[in-house]
This record gives structure tokens, C-alpha cells and sequence, in this order.
């Protein structure tokens, strides 16, 4: 299993920008938000198109705390392969990027969003697909 990940270096900035306009806590709340995020949107990543890594780093405890073994799962599920796999590092990072972007797409134009708000709107969409 990988021992840390680094983001983009563009994406380092959206970091800190999310952690400050949505207030939700440290920036490795924003990063694992970012991972689910890309995730729950079924966004599937071409390892041929990973971004640099010369961004914000996560050692692996920072980033997934005691649940690193469930975020792991998510996207082995997600692309069906082993938690050995050599690429799921790497799928990690690409989603943590991606979340990120498309965060920050959603959340910049939005001058009075809270981070709660964009909690319960996720946990809102997401209750509307088990209603279907």
C-alpha cells in the first residue's frame, strides 16, 4: 500500500481556498471530500491523463485517518481491482484532484455557500437517488 499522495500543483491552491470558503476543518477534510466527491459522481479516471504531483502532500494517516482501509475499498470497488494493485495510488490521487476541481467549479460562484450547505445538498442528492 502507498505511504502518501500529492496533489497538483494548481490543485494546491484549491485546497486552501476550499478549506477557507467552506469552512469544514483542516485541509485533509477538503481532500477526502474531494476523493468522495469525484467518486459519488462516477467520474472514471484515464491513468494516462494523471496530473503532476508537485502539490499539497497527505501522508496516507493525514489523509484517510483510521478509515484509510474503507477509502481504499471505495476505489478498488469503483474500478474493480485489488488494494495491492499498483495503480490504486495513483486512482487515489486522480480522484482527490478531480473532487477538487470540480468542487471549486461548484462552490466558486457561490459567494455565500458554507460548507454545511454543501453537505446537506450532497447528502440531499444522494438520498434522492435511493428514493428511485
Amino acid at each position: 500500500m502507498f505511504s502518501s499522495i500529492k496533489t497538483s500543483k494548481s490543485n494546491k491552491e484549491l485546497v486552501t481556498k476550499l478549506t477557507n470558503k467552506l469552512n469544514l476543518g483542516a485541509e485533509n477534510v477538503i481532500a477526502r471530500l474531494a476523493y468522495t466527491y469525484s467518486l459519488a459522481q462516477d467520474a472514471r479516471m484515464n491513468l494516462d491523463e494523471i496530473l503532476d504531483s508537485s502539490g499539497k502532500e497527505y501522508s496516507l494517516k493525514v489523509l484517510f485517518g483510521e478509515y484509510a482501509e474503507y477509502y481504499i475499498a471505495l476505489v478498488c470497488v469503483h474500478y474493480n481491482i485489488y488494494k495491492g494493485d499498483k495503480d490504486v495510488a495513483r486512482y487515489v490521487k486522480m480522484h482527490i484532484d478531480h473532487g477538487l476541481e470540480a468542487i471549486f467549479n461548484e462552490v466558486e460562484s457561490k459567494s455565500s455557500i458554507s460548507g454545511n450547505d454543501f453537505m446537506v445538498n450532497q447528502v440531499e442528492i444522494g438520498l434522492g437517488f435511493l428514493e428511485r
